[in-house]
């Protein structure tokens, strides 16, 4: 059984594109907005066409045995400080739970940066229709944004404190 969806989140972010896509080609800063929940953590980045990137970690909810939790993805596109490409899967003990294909638009505006995220999941493994893994994912990718958000505004209070 195979489940296709798709999902959008825009934001205006108060930085120029220039900075935004740093914010994605630079390790150290995208270690700071991406990352696998839980413990045990590995993480390897290589931003180029294609170059991707590799995430594992043990993750332990409450109530629940630990999941060994692997994300690993592969630029395909990336053009200019505009355009960004890339697919991912993501595994959980093992077992393949959803691949997408990601396209993030960086776009200047006369005050910053309109982002576009557009998803499009195939989910391999999802429970009951589907909607709840949906959710899940999409909570998950707003949640990093926001992440991504701190991390411009932290490293712009950063330059202006030198």
């Amino acid at each position: 059984m195979v489940r296709h969806d798709t999902f959008t989140i825009s934001r205006h972010l108060d930085v120029l594109p220039g900075e935004v896509f740093t914010a994605f080609a630079d390790t150290a800063i995208r270690r700071r907005w991406f990352r696998l929940p839980g413990s045990e953590v590995s993480y390897e980045h290589d931003f180029r066409v294609g170059g991707g990137e590799t995430a594992r970690s043990t993750y332990t909810g409450l109530d629940t045995a630990p999941e060994r939790l692997e994300y690993r993805s592969r630029y395909i596109d990336i053009t200019g400080a505009h355009l960004i490409v890339y697919g991912y899967e993501a595994v959980v003990d093992g077992d393949l739970r959803w691949t997408s294909l990601v396209t993030v638009r960086l776009d200047a505006e006369t005050d910053g940066t309109r982002l576009e995220w557009t998803e499009q999941v195939t989910f391999r493994r999802y429970e009951g229709d589907g909607s709840v893994d949906l959710a899940h994912l999409r909570g998950a990718s707003v949640l990093r944004l926001n992440g991504l958000e701190a991390a411009l505004q932290s490293g712009r209070r950063r330059q202006q404190s030198k």
